[in-house]
């Protein structure tokens, strides 16, 4: 990931010599394990932990010799050691180290990342809270529809992101699964038992069954969780879009002192962040495609994800929080205008209580066929002359034959169209 969306600390997980000390968590974790079933003398893994050398220069140094990171990593890594680097590695494959560290990785990113869902998660509250009464229009096919509230809207946000976090609990829980099980899965040269003593120090549990590597449909699923985190995301920014449109203008993204939004238009307040945010959705489904196609390979194992996987897992990760980070700003800092709202239902010429006419109309006794269409009428006609539809229902004789004004003044309450938010509201305990 660039730098520029790199945040920690994620960050700091994926970098190089982080990895190496994950490698080096492995390699102690399954010698002190060895220890435990006599398998290697008592303060073996202390002398390795003493006397290991982690120096990334050093590696790469190795690796352009060995055109091999594992072994660069154990010839590093044993050069300071002395009998105790017998047991370095010892009945492991490449792939006990790397995929088991990467489970820490990933596990260890997951719940920095829940972190940062559950705080999104308040923010939301909070301003699902704010906004409860605020009545707004509602709109289907980006089309003017029935009245709603502001605070619904962002309670739906709430909800898809309560369900992402219940996701996002059970992919960590799979992801945090590795293996220490040998060239092709088969323990051949290590014991399933010094698996589970090792796996269970580094806070892992062993796959049921595994090949040379962790399955792959692991990691996808994890990967298809980011992705879902990030279209709810996008589904915030996109509806903040739309509202911030000059001649919506209901919402707008935080614009801070001294920000500017066009080098050549000095009044442009642009909602870069959302466009940003929506952009980056693009990105984590993205990773899902490759995430799928690791899962297929040669046999017990080829290396043909080993590339994909060593860019899009840390990007995923990193997309995900910065994501996540800055939409907590994004919705923490949101400019609503309440005023706005109520005026936008002119811009329909107050058509959005359509239906509740249509229903009034039907419970005085019109048929539903007639008053649908007597609506239709007035409302049409209301759209192409630009007049109140109130005005109009008040002036047309088939409908005065049937509601007085007051009765049709009483139709046009946006408060009659949030009666039921309380009840909704409870349903999350607010």
């Amino acid at each position: 990931m660039i730098e520029r969306y790199s945040l920690s600390p994620v960050k700091e997980i994926w970098g190089e010599e982080s990895k190496y000390e994950r490698w080096l968590e492995v390699e102690i974790a399954a010698v002190k394990a060895m220890e435990d079933f006599g398998e290697a003398p008592k303060g073996t893994a202390e002398l390795i932990k003493k006397n290991a050398v982690v120096n990334v220069k050093r590696i790469l140094e190795i690796e352009s010799v060995v055109d091999h990171d594992v072994i660069a990593f154990i010839k590093c890594a044993t050069e300071n050691m002395g009998d105790e680097a017998r047991y370095f590695h010892k009945g492991l494959t490449s792939s006990d180290i790397v995929d088991t560290a990467l489970s820490l990785a990933l596990k260890r990113a997951g719940d920095i990342i829940m972190m940062k869902m559950l705080e999104l998660e308040g923010v939301l509250k909070e301003k699902a809270i704010q906004y409860k009464y605020a009545p707004t229009i509602g709109r289907t096919h980006g089309v003017h529809a029935e009245p709603t509230s502001f605070g619904l809207k962002i309670l739906s946000y709430l909800a898809e992101m309560q369900r992402n976090i219940k996701r996002m609990k059970e992919s960590i829980k799979e992801v945090s699964y590795a293996k220490i099980s040998g060239a092709v899965g088969n323990y051949a040269n290590i014991s399933p038992e010094i698996e589970n003593v090792a796996l269970e120090q580094l806070g892992l549990k062993a796959c049921e069954v595994s090949t040379q590597i962790v399955p792959r449909d692991i990691h996808a699923n994890f990967l298809n969780i980011l992705a879902l985190v990030g279209a709810g995301i996008e589904r915030i920014a996109l509806e903040i879009r739309h509202l911030q449109k000059p001649e919506t203008m209901e919402a707008q993204e935080p614009f801070k002192k001294g920000q500017r939004g066009s080098s050549a238009m000095p009044h442009k307040k642009n909602p870069i962040l959302c466009e940003r945010l929506c952009g980056m959705a693009r990105m984590l489904r993205s990773y899902t495609v490759s995430g799928f196609e690791n899962i297929a390979l040669w046999h017990e194992r080829d290396i043909s994800h080993s590339s994909v996987e060593r860019v899009f897992l840390p990007d995923a990760t990193l997309t995900a929080y910065y994501m996540l980070s800055k939409t907590i700003g994004l919705v923490d800092g949101l400019v609503v205008y309440e005023e706005k709202m109520l005026e936008n239902f002119n811009a329909s010429f107050n058509l959005v209580y359509s239906q509740r006419v249509l229903l009034k109309l039907i419970d005085a006794g019109m048929s539903r066929e007639n008053s649908y269409k007597k609506v239709q009428e007035l409302a049409m006609k209301a759209w192409n002359e630009k007049i109140d539809f109130k005005s109009l229902l008040k002036e047309n004789e088939d409908i005065k034959t049937v509601l007085n004004e007051a009765e049709i003044d009483e139709l046009f309450d946006p408060a009659y169209y949030i009666r039921n938010v309380d009840e909704i509201y409870a349903r999350f305990g607010l």
